[in-house]
């Protein structure tokens, strides 16, 4: 071994519906887990010489490192285990580390030469970040004398002085953005996720696993803008339901716990997706919730939650019973993301209420759609980019590329356009209507804040609509050579036109032929 490794505390129950069998004598891990305070999730520290480093494991059960969501977690304790490997490599022991090491450390991930991978300015100050965190617990518990991160007090964008880590890049980008217009959505879910060949027919032989799972979430994804770790954790009551006076969206409630800011928030989804989703619930989902009973799956789970009610109201509350009999109630805006996904109710069995099932019938993790959106963006490239350009296509000229977070940047630019065309057209408003209809109700750039749910206008702004924050979207609209008359996939030329004129946007022009369908 040449280097720290980090393991993960698994939950009592793991995909394959038991915990790993475990060497005699040790049965009662759980218990010994439990009496010492260690969670299902919590990291364990392991350096090269096989020891477990007693104050790490102390920082990692402290609130200043629970507090954190889940992926931060994670990420954190993967990049304090690089830090600490590099430390090792000098022979140096974390507790001596001193600011030349930082700064050689910085040197190695970012600058040198003989480091194969070196990382960019967003990694690095995310990196930084955990360290500080790290070192800030460990100089106020007298662990360290003091931390070798030097600190520097800005102000922050609300105007309050705050403190950061001093080295901090300055060329950092400060996300990595994707948009995809409408119909090149359409297309990456037609070859990607339901198996069409590139002359948008289905190809011979085609088994997609999950297939209407797949589509559904990123459906929904697309016609909401949720966050993956929000859209990924909705339990099945959650979901809108569709009304005959619904239109063309259904409102929707994202309960606090699950939302970076730790606050409720109204979304809105097509309905369209709401009857996909359905489907998926009706078909695929309902097939292995029933393979999964007659296996007698559910009831091998020990930290199985059988809820009896779910109050309504202005902040509603769900009342469980657990294995142990005890009868529990909580808020639902409280419920952590690994509590929702223990929650079952009684049908003809237990049934997860957990929306996102994967074969097994057991939930899918939020952080796996990572690897169901990189399987569609492999595909893409192999039917859709030249065999002589295959790996030697920086820009994605050829084919379409998505990660989770671009349905999230997708949807802030398409009801960016969306807001402009009805305020533009279908209301005919003057400038002077115009004037007075932003007093009233905001423009659309406030509008598009409060569907994402930022704090901050500047971040809807410069990350998620940086392409088309100068662009005089009224006039490009009115110049369409088109006019368009709603708000749906009769906007493809003007997503088109803003494609052309913008950086980081890809276009079906770029792509190939698209096949027809409604909205996304």
């Amino acid at each position: 071994m040449t280097g720290w490794r980090v393991f993960w505390v698994l939950s009592a129950s793991v995909p394959a519906g038991v915990r790993p069998r475990l060497l005699a004598g040790w049965a009662d891990l759980a218990s010994r887990e439990q009496s010492v305070g260690i969670r299902p999730g919590d990291p364990i520290f392991l350096s090269p010489d096989h020891r477990v480093d007693p104050q790490l494991s102390w920082y990692v059960q402290s609130i200043s490192f629970r507090r954190h969501t889940a992926e931060t977690r994670r990420n954190y304790a993967t990049d304090l285990r690089l830090f600490l490997t590099f430390l090792w490599g000098r022979k140096v022991n974390w507790q001596e580390a001193n600011r030349n090491d930082v700064e050689d450390y910085e040197d190695w991930r970012r600058f040198a030469d003989h480091n194969p991978r070196p990382i960019g300015g967003a990694k690095w100050d995310r990196e930084l970040s955990a360290l500080a965190s790290f070192y800030a617990w460990a100089a106020e518990n007298q662990h360290v004398r003091s931390s070798p991160i030097a600190m520097k007090r800005v102000v922050g964008r609300d105007g309050t002085t705050i403190t950061v880590p001093a080295a901090r890049a300055k060329d950092a980008r400060r996300s990595n953005v994707h948009w995809l217009t409408p119909r090149s959505w359409r297309r990456w879910i037609d070859i990607g996720l339901r198996g069409h060949t590139r002359d948008g027919k289905p190809e011979p032989g085609w088994v997609g696993r999950l297939e209407e799972r797949n589509v559904a979430y990123v459906r929904l994804m697309l016609t909401s803008g949720l966050r993956r770790a929000e859209g990924g954790s909705l339990l099945t009551f959650e979901v809108p339901t569709r009304q005959l006076d619904t239109g063309r969206y259904c409102r929707g409630r994202i309960a606090a716990e699950v939302t970076r800011s730790k606050k409720p928030r109204t979304f809105y989804v097509a309905a369209d997706a709401v009857g996909e989703v359905e489907t998926y619930c009706d078909s695929s989902r309902a097939l292995a919730v029933h393979q999964a009973q007659k296996a007698r799956r559910y009831e091998r789970l020990p930290d199985r939650r059988l809820v009896t009610a779910i109050a309504g109201g202005f902040n509603p509350v769900v009342t469980w019973c657990d294995q142990t009999g005890v009868t529990v109630q909580r808020e639902l805006n409280a419920l952590t993301v690994n509590e929702r996904m223990s929650l079952f109710v009684e049908a003809e069995g237990p049934e997860p209420l957990w929306l996102w099932l994967n074969e097994e019938g057991l939930p899918f993790h939020v952080h796996s759609w990572e690897g169901v959106f990189t399987a569609a963006n492999r595909r893409c490239e192999a039917l859709l980019t030249p065999p002589m350009r295959l790996g030697f296509d920086p820009h994605k000229v050829y084919a379409p590329y998505a990660t989770p977070h671009s349905t999230r940047h997708s949807f802030a630019l398409y009801m960016l356009v969306v807001l402009n065309t009805l305020m533009d057209q279908k209301f005919g408003l003057t400038p002077e209507e115009r004037r007075d209809f932003r007093q009233l109700y905001g423009d659309p750039w406030f509008m598009v804040q409060n569907l994402l749910g930022h704090a901050s206008r500047q971040t809807t702004v410069e990350r998620y609509l940086a392409p088309v924050a100068d662009l005089q979207l009224r006039s490009m609209l009115a110049d369409a050579i088109d006019p368009v008359p709603a708000p749906m996939p009769e906007l493809d030329d003007v997503f088109a036109r803003i494609a052309k004129e913008s950086v980081g946007i890809q276009d079906i022009d770029d792509l190939g032929p698209a096949n027809g369908g409604d909205g996304w």
